[in-house]
């Protein structure tokens, strides 16, 4: 059976890159992740790259509720982390969002047949 959660806050971000910066960008991206895992409100993130643009990539960042997301927002430390990832980015922008459903992955079935 598959159980589906609703609620909590699902945060995209379309952040568009330096060319020459990407490397920078990751390793510094990875450096501030780090530091908003640790928010209280925060229930993990990925970075993702687009393959149809280079230098795009996506944050896309899970939070408990909307209100824990806005106030990680106003807080100074977003200010700071935003600060250091200002640099690398000529533009984008941003998606805030409710989860509706989460779809675990299911076993695939087995392509195994069986005979008697």
């Amino acid at each position: 059976m598959t159980q589906t959660q609703t609620g909590g806050c699902r945060v995209i971000l379309r952040m568009e890159i330096r060319p020459e910066a990407a490397g920078s960008f990751e390793r510094t991206w990875l450096e501030v992740g780090r530091l908003i895992a640790g928010e209280p409100a925060n229930r993990g993130q990925n970075l993702v790259r687009s393959q149809d643009e280079h230098d795009v990539y996506y944050v896309i960042t899970d939070w408990e509720d909307e209100a824990g997301f806005r106030a990680f927002e106003r807080s100074d430390a977003h200010v700071t982390h935003r600060r250091r990832l200002a640099p690398f980015r000529t533009g984008g922008g941003m998606t805030v969002t409710r989860v509706v459903h989460d779809l675990p992955a299911q076993a695939a079935p087995s392509t195994e047949e069986h005979h008697d």
